[in-house]
This record gives C-alpha cells, sequence and structure tokens, in this order.
C-alpha cells in the first residue's frame, strides 16, 4: 500500500476514482468505508464504525485501497477522523488498533466500558479531540450558523489535527490541558451513574434502557451502561425527562440486529393528552442522527441537540416517572411486536415498518 494524501471533500469529487472515502459517501470513489445506511463499503469491510471499516481494510488490504492515492471525508467528527488518519499511519493504527476502535465507538455511540483497560486511555483522547476542536475551530454541527459548508470548513480540522493526534495517542498527558476539564466533568458523572443514586432498567424486547438518576449527565456517562440497545428513556429529579434514539440506529451495525426508528407522533399525542405543565411534548424526526422525545420550550437547534443532556434546558413534566416509562414501554412493545430485529435497514424499509405499524 502506497502512502495516501488527505484531499478534503471538495477536491476529492475531482479524483474520485484515486480516493477512499470515510464515514461518508462520494460517487465513483476508488473504495469507501462508512457505516452509513446504503453506503457502498464491500462487505468483508463492513464494521459498527466506520474507523472499523478501515482498519478491516488495513489488515485484508483489498486491491483498491493498493490502488488509490487520496482519502476524504465530508464532515469531522471522532470516528471519521480516526478512519482517515489510520490510513495515512498504517502502522501505527495496527498496533493501536483496540484502542483505535474503542475511540470511534465513544465518538460516535458515546459507549464504554470502563472495565475495559483501554477505556480511560480512550476518553482522554476522545476529550483531546472535543476540546481542542471547539476552542481552535468550532462545535459539530456549527459550520452551517458561520455560513460555511461542512465539507468544506472541517478541511481546517483535518489539516490542524492529522499531524498532532500520533503523539498525544501515545502520551495523552501531553494533551491534559485540553482533556483535562471534560474529562473530569465525564468522571464525575460515572461515578453518578455506579452509584445507588442511578437505577437501571432493561427492556432487552424492544432495545430500550431507562435511566433513573437525580440529575441530566454527559453522554459519555450516561450511554455507557446502555450499550447493546438503540432507546434511552432518561429520568431525572423533578420530573424532568428526555428519550431518545441513539445513532446506533441511525447507521448499519454490522455486529448485531437492530429494529428500525419509528415515528412518535401517536406517543407524542397521547402525552400531550396528560400534560398540564403548559409545556407540550414533541419530537425529532426519525431521519435525525440522534431523536429527541422531550418537552418543549426554546426550540434546541441540531447544535443544542446534540451537546451534552446537562447543557440544554430539560422542563418539568406534570406525568409522573412511573406513568411515563409506562406510555414508553407500551408503545413500543405494541408496536416492535410485529417487526423482527435485522441487519442492514435501508430507510426506505424502516419507513415501509413505520407504515405496517402505524395500519
Amino acid at each position: 500500500m502506497a502512502p495516501l494524501q488527505f484531499l478534503p471533500f471538495a477536491e476529492a469529487r475531482r479524483h474520485a476514482a484515486e480516493t477512499v472515502v470515510v464515514d461518508s459517501i462520494l460517487p465513483r470513489a476508488a473504495l469507501t468505508l462508512a457505516h452509513w445506511r446504503a453506503a457502498p463499503t464491500p462487505a468483508a469491510l463492513q464494521d459498527d464504525t466506520s474507523a472499523g471499516s478501515v482498519l478491516r481494510a488495513l489488515a485484508a488490504a483489498p486491491a483498491e485501497l493498493a490502488a488509490a492515492q487520496y482519502v476524504t471525508a465530508n464532515h469531522f467528527d471522532v470516528d471519521g477522523f480516526v478512519g482517515v488518519w489510520a490510513l495515512l499511519h498504517p502502522a501505527l493504527a495496527r498496533q493501536h488498533e483496540p484502542l483505535l476502535r474503542l475511540v470511534a465507538v465513544l465518538g460516535d455511540f458515546r459507549e464504554i466500558d470502563w472495565q475495559d483497560p483501554l477505556a480511560d486511555h480512550a476518553m482522554k483522547l476522545v476529550c483531546w479531540l472535543n476540546a481542542e476542536e471547539k476552542a481552535r475551530f468550532y462545535e459539530p454541527f456549527g459550520a452551517p450558523a458561520r455560513r460555511r459548508r461542512e465539507d468544506e470548513a472541517s478541511a481546517e480540522k483535518f489539516d490542524w489535527f492529522l499531524p498532532r493526534f500520533a503523539a498525544i495517542l501515545a502520551n495523552p498527558e501531553a494533551g491534559r490541558a485540553a482533556w483535562q476539564p471534560e474529562y473530569e466533568r465525564v468522571r464525575a458523572a460515572v461515578a453518578v451513574m455506579q452509584s445507588p443514586a442511578t437505577a437501571l432498567r432493561r427492556y432487552s424486547d424492544i432495545g430500550l434502557t431507562v435511566v433513573r438518576t437525580p440529575e441530566p449527565l454527559p453522554y459519555y456517562a450516561l450511554f455507557g451502561p446502555t450499550a447493546g440497545t438503540d432507546m434511552v428513556l432518561s429520568l431525572y429529579d423533578g420530573q424532568r425527562y428526555e428519550f431518545e434514539y441513539k445513532y446506533t440506529t441511525w447507521v448499519d451495525l454490522e455486529s448485531r440486529p437492530t429494529r428500525p426508528r419509528l415515528p412518535l407522533d401517536a406517543l407524542v399525542a397521547a402525552l400531550n393528552a396528560q400534560e398540564t405543565s403548559g409545556h407540550a411534548w414533541a419530537a425529532d424526526g426519525i431521519t435525525d442522527t440522534g431523536p429527541l422525545l422531550r418537552l418543549t420550550g426554546r426550540r434546541l437547534n441540531k447544535v443544542q441537540r446534540y451537546a451534552d443532556p446537562d447543557q440544554r434546558p430539560i422542563y418539568a413534566s406534570s406525568i409522573s416517572p412511573e406513568e411515563l416509562e409506562q406510555a414508553v414501554v407500551g408503545f413500543f412493545r405494541q408496536r416492535y411486536a410485529r417487526i423482527e430485529p435485522r441487519r442492514y435497514w435501508t430507510w426506505e424499509a424502516v419507513r415501509a415498518a413505520a407504515a405496517v405499524v402505524s395500519e
């Protein structure tokens, strides 16, 4: 495999036949390594994360990779960055493969097993990437607010991070000043999640985890124990609630079957019929990367929806936590009873499943 060169996405469009595209789709690309639905990733290279597909490609060395000259991505996030970096540093990537896989899963799905000996290292790397991204550039999904296209503006992030990541990978202490604030906030939240103050209930038959904990927490703490399920209902003190479809149902998971997202209109209507707080329930559309069901006040933009729950307002409901949990569980049990979990849902199949259960 000859050394690859990073190309911004706009330039890569003119060199598609010689380009590997990561965590994105580029028509006529030499090779696609992405977990997006309908992405033409070769079956043998499919993985839960795009970086995981890259690591599979480095091990398999397909002819398309050997013939490529460039690598690109149309946005900057942890998973996509790790994949691009790995293709530019294949020997180091294979040396650190278990750690890089953890980083990619944490970045995209916000899941981590704290029993893994590499978990702490992975968290420091992700916190470093997050902190430097926000301090030097703009927050995830923040390009449109700056009247810039993400596929163009993100190239500046790649240019800054690509030559610096190896040093932090080898020695996270070199980046402590950047990662420490978020890392300490997450570790404090993990302690709450692991304390008697927090209770977890898993409804494996519908892929739901219910988390009852005093206050909203960062996703890296909140979602860790929910691995293996695709929906989270968070119940906070003061009758404050949020329900979320995880990103695991926006992409193609290779490791396990999933259920399709269902529109929440009927659940929203049922909750609004009970709600007397003065706020109204609303839900994002199923094609959003992480749709929320919550009481509305000031409308959240994409940056706020992607941000941690403890960084946005969550309003008090008149509905008790027991009633809300029963409503959510009942809604999905009724509708998923007619749907078998499977791998590789298309959006057309998702919509078809929704139409069947709404009949």
